[in-house]
């Protein structure tokens, strides 16, 4: 045992150590709980009582050494840290953290809220995950109506019957719990994430944004429609811009047109993004059916109502000249660079 604690002697001499980290592997190695001192002391249990008196005294002063080793380098190390600490210039410019931006899909729900509360409604949310009374029945759609298809809707349970679960195609089933629970006049905006089982290109998506809005009341006109929308319009896009109403069909409107605007890139001169007519579609709308108000407990002889419905993905196309529809949820920083005057 003497011959063993001069030779580790001689090691702890000789350690220098380069970094901190050898600094701890020498601690683990000669002072920790399996290392080489507590080894060394079980050993000393087992030698005769002679040799006790002589190696105690030796066992005691190299693990002294080997503390007193440790504490110094520690020591060195951490006034070493310190000073260069120290050194450190505070008054030199910091590094400017990179201000963040928010979304355009954000951007623009944002504004396109904001120009509606302008005109009295308010904002109403609902789940993303809808039964099928609230999705379809109260809408008017039909059992065969092709949206109640497997390729159209993503079900999460579906038994073809009343009890289907899906993920919500659009955020009209807000509309239904709003007129549900509630007594007319409504004046609402719902925006919101939807689900439709689509091919994804740069055209179309698997899930994409929208607001409708919905206005229940006494001798509600189709007039009171046309004249909310195209102040949206110009409120968004700024005036002059063109609007046209083209007749249409949803299950849950009647009479329903789109609303088309005049293109926004090419002034309706023609280019690929109005396919060259110089009009882009924008939302669909229409008097409330009769047939969805009384579903929903409201008296349809007293109330009458418009709605409508308008992708978000589609205004930021227009208004930032997106082409690709991916670009919204793949998060490539590059892309979202370029909206960085919008500060958060």
């Amino acid at each position: 045992m003497q011959d063993q604690i001069n030779q580790y002697t001689a090691e702890i001499e000789a350690f220098n150590p380069a970094n901190a980290d050898e600094l701890e592997a020498f601690r683990i190695k000669y002072l920790g709980t399996k290392g080489i001192i507590k080894d060394l002391f079980e050993q000393f249990k087992s030698v005769s009582a002679e040799e006790k008196r002589v190696l105690g005294k030796v066992l005691n002063q190299f693990k002294q050494s080997a503390e007193a080793k440790y504490q110094e380098l520690k020591e060195q190390f951490e006034s070493g840290a310190q000073q260069s600490t120290a050194d450190i210039d505070l008054t030199l410019p910091g590094t400017g953290l990179e201000v963040g931006s928010r979304h355009p899909l954000s951007l623009v729900q944002s504004e396109i809220v904001d120009i509606f509360k302008r005109l009295g409604f308010v904002v109403a949310e609902g789940p993303e995950i809808e039964d099928d009374w609230h999705n379809f029945s109260a809408l008017n759609f039909p059992d065969e109506h092709p949206a109640r298809d497997m390729q159209d809707t993503f079900f999460i349970k579906k038994n073809n019957g009343k009890d289907d679960i899906a993920l919500r195609t659009h955020t009209s089933s807000v509309q239904v719990r709003m007129m549900e629970n509630g007594k007319p006049p409504f004046r609402a905006i719902m925006p919101g994430r939807v689900y439709r089982n689509e091919a994804i290109s740069a055209r179309a998506h698997c899930f994409f944004h929208q607001i409708e809005g919905l206005y229940v009341d006494e001798n509600v006109s189709f007039a009171d429609l046309k004249q909310t929308l195209y102040h949206f319009v110009q409120e968004l896009y700024g005036e002059g811009t063109k609007v046209r109403f083209r007749p249409s069909y949803f299950p849950f409107t009647e009479p329903s047109a789109e609303m088309d605007i005049s293109c926004t890139i090419c002034k309706g001169a023609g280019c690929n993004m109005c396919k060259y007519s110089g009009w882009v579609e924008i939302l669909g709308c229409g008097m409330v059916d009769p047939n969805v108000l009384e579903n929903c407990g409201i008296d349809s002889k007293k109330y009458t109502g418009f709605a409508f419905g308008m992708g978000v993905e589609r205004i930021a196309n227009l208004k930032y000249v997106i082409r690709d529809l991916r670009l919204f949820s793949e998060n490539d920083v590059r892309f979202l660079k370029q909206f960085k005057t919008e500060m958060i």
